[in-house]
């Protein structure tokens, strides 16, 4: 079956041209040209993966991903900014869009990207051996419904933030540097730059910590990186 991508873009020649070559990567493309319609195409058609571009009418990027996020937790967002502000990505990262890419792009770049977030949506084929889940103090990382959870409560994780505590919880104690979070969340062929790992901690710390301005659970390893301890 293949993966359901819709892409959210106002400017027809970017849509079109973006369309064809993701179909040529055998992606299932659907079309929005607003916000508002790409809310309800989202709705209706359930896809895996959302290409959203910020500058929208109506709506914009922004609320649109708020919406999404909300209502469909389990999706993975990509969004696309003309500006190559830092702001605009940073902004992106705190409604919880799973990745950026800054217009004019290759659309080959765009088809590693989205390979990359569904490797992090399918996380769950990728447990480890003999185990359905993953448990460490309060937590229980379940493979099977893509789920955290804290005291047997789900907490609302995307799914990029989802892969970043599984790789913590698989390596408990260890330090690991933005680069190799990077590496092991996106992949190799991934481009950006490693802020988008600052936004990701901050976000699940303000999830899973007490108090995220002093985490007990993800930890920072000054000079190095993060560490998951207790």
């Amino acid at each position: 079956m293949s993966i359901k991508v819709l892409l959210v873009e106002d400017e027809v020649a970017i849509r079109k041209f973006t369309k064809i070559n993701l179909e040529r990567a055998g992606f299932e493309i659907y079309e929005a040209g607003t916000g508002e319609e790409g809310v309800e195409v989202a709705f209706r058609e359930r896809p895996e993966i959302v290409i959203l571009d910020i500058m929208l009418p109506g709506i914009d990027g922004y609320e649109v991903c708020k919406i999404l996020r909300t209502q469909m937790p389990e999706i993975g967002i990509i969004m696309l900014t003309a500006k190559s502000q830092e702001i605009d990505k940073i902004l992106g990262l705190e409604q919880g869009t799973d990745d950026y890419l800054v217009k004019p792009f290759n659309p080959q770049e765009l088809v590693l990207r989205i390979k990359s977030l569904i490797r992090r949506l399918d996380y769950k084929n990728e447990k480890p051996v003999n185990h359905d889940s993953l448990e460490d103090g309060p937590f229980k990382l379940d493979f099977y419904s893509k789920r955290l959870l804290k005291d047997g409560k789900s907490l609302d994780l995307t799914p990029t933030e989802l892969a970043i505590v599984k790789i913590f919880l698989m390596n408990k104690g260890r330090a690991i540097t933005r680069e190799e979070l990077m590496e092991l969340a996106w992949g190799d062929n991934f481009s950006g730059d490693n802020k988008i790992i600052d936004v990701n901690i901050r976000r699940i710390r303000s999830k899973i910590e007490e108090n995220p301005a002093k985490p007990i659970y993800l930890q920072t390893v000054w000079g190095v990186g993060y560490r998951w301890g207790d």
